[in-house]
């Protein structure tokens, strides 16, 4: 029977993240079971930095942006001792299950621990919306909202200048954020894993705009998978356009949650609570067609982000 609940925010933070706390602490509260948090991840884990929380806890927290209880990445806990140890110390605190909130590395460290006969349940919270198990993740609407946001701004004095900005944003190995806002924001191209940069035509394209005059140009382009300063060099020498780079960084991960990432984090995190009170075995939590599903940790660890080809193709139409 599980009696002690905890819960950890691991790898990057997301906005949301926060409010999913809340409502873990509170379902945990309304089944009558007793709630400790982690501080710092993992590591807060292995360094036994566990508390009990109550509902006052869990006040004023669901428009706060970050997470409350930090985060904080520990390469070590690949180590089987570590994890080990990890198990050993959730042991001593009679804790039963532990819910952790982050994205894939989170949930390969949860599986982890569920070999140790720790059971855990997984709730995506990562900005990338890079989860396969399920089709968004926390923070990443409010991530989307930020970058829009950031190239409304751009757009007025890139036309001011009639400048070809560059725009930088998150996404490492998915370019959902790049896709997302590049249609969102009606951007000139788009460059990510899913869509690669294919120069002649965007010269060709570029080229064309400045010949009608047009006042300005939006690209934006997924981290990691350029040199942007180079390309804009490129662009300012065979286009005619004076470019210009603009990397958001981690402005993206901050800011408080908007209200879709608020009711996403209470609908996956009360079904993560229910799993690990009344489930038998390891889970993680996520939506698919709107509709809030949980697959076996080891099975979800294997599932693969499915890439947006529709997207891409509505992209390629608009452009």
């Amino acid at each position: 029977m599980v009696r002690r609940i905890a819960i950890l925010t691991s790898g990057g933070d997301a906005p949301g993240m926060n409010a999913a706390l809340r409502v873990c602490i509170r379902a945990g509260l309304h089944y009558g079971k007793e709630m400790y948090v982690i501080y710092d991840g993992y590591r807060g884990l292995v360094e036994g930095n566990i508390h009990q929380v109550n509902k006052e806890f869990t006040q004023d927290i669901i428009n706060r942006g970050g997470t409350i209880i930090r985060s904080a990445r520990l390469p070590e806990f690949k180590n089987p001792e570590v994890v080990q140890k990890a198990a050993d110390i959730l042991k001593d605190f009679e804790i039963d299950a532990l819910i952790g909130i982050g994205g894939d590395g989170t949930y390969k460290g949860l599986e982890s621990l569920s070999k140790h006969g720790v059971k855990v349940c997984g709730i995506p919270g990562t900005i990338d919306n890079d989860v396969g198990s399920t089709d968004e993740t926390i923070g990443f609407a409010t991530a989307l909202n930020t970058i829009c946001e950031c190239v409304d701004k751009l757009k007025d004095t890139s036309g001011s200048h009639q400048r070809c900005s560059l725009i930088e944003v998150m996404g490492r190995d998915c370019g959902d954020l790049a896709m997302h806002a590049a249609l969102a924001e009606g951007a000139e191209d788009v460059i990510c894993v899913e869509h690669p940069l294919k120069e002649e035509k965007l010269f060709s394209k570029l080229r064309k705009m400045k010949a009608q005059n047009k006042s300005h140009a939006i690209i934006i382009v997924s981290e990691n998978l350029l040199n942007i300063n180079e390309l804009a060099e490129k662009i300012s020498k065979e286009t005619g356009f004076e470019a210009r780079t603009e990397v958001l960084g981690r402005l993206q991960r901050g800011g408080e949650p908007c209200a879709h990432d608020r009711i996403l984090s209470s609908r996956l995190s009360a079904e993560a609570v229910r799993l690990v009170i009344e489930e038998e075995g390891s889970h993680v939590v996520g939506m698919k067609n709107n509709t809030v599903v949980s697959y076996d940790i080891t099975e979800a660890v294997k599932m693969k982000h499915e890439h947006t080809h529709g997207l891409r193709a509505l992209i390629d139409m608009l452009q």
